[in-house]
């Protein structure tokens, strides 16, 4: 018997190459996007795997968009304010918008890392802040420039 459309395994959905951002050659996150292949349009849902040495994203914090990371699998770093707090599989993180709470996943081990990665489909109002990144953050129109800064420890948000 076949399976309905809103069932899908992740690796059905994966995306053939590691996220980067524009001007940048470092290979990010490689993302499943499984929200809307399986017809959810509220909430963004991804299955996000860490190579060894690479991490999620930039540093970053957003005005109005919830996140909730779930580690599913391997012992990320999370990057929170400049600081690295390890992680174990079945470890929970949230990041309620509009607190300036920067963050990113780090894969600082020798093994894969697996995050299941779940927040609000992309806003209009939404406003984001690279606090580590200003060159970054001068290329898009969607800068938070008033956003409440937090004190950031001494870690550069990078993988070792």
């Amino acid at each position: 018997m076949r399976r309905p459309e809103f069932i899908k395994h992740w690796t059905e959905l994966e995306e053939p190459h590691a996220h980067s951002y524009q001007g940048s050659d470092e290979l990010m996150a490689i993302d499943s996007p499984l929200s809307e292949a399986l017809g959810i349009s509220r909430i963004g849902i991804h299955h996000v795997r860490l190579l060894p040495g690479r991490r999620s994203s930039y540093p970053h914090c957003e005005s109005t968009e919830q996140e909730f990371v779930y580690v599913l699998h391997g012992t990320p770093d999370v990057w929170i304010d400049g600081v690295l707090h390890p992680l174990v599989e079945g470890d929970s993180v949230g990041f309620p918008s509009g607190t300036g709470i920067c963050h990113t996943f780090i894969n600082n081990t020798k093994e894969e890392v697996r995050l299941m990665v779940i927040g609000e489909r992309p806003r209009a109002d939404n406003l984001i802040h690279y606090p580590l990144n200003e060159a970054h953050l001068k290329t898009r129109t969607d800068q938070w420039t008033d956003w409440p800064s937090r004190p950031l420890g001494d870690h550069d948000g990078m993988p070792d």
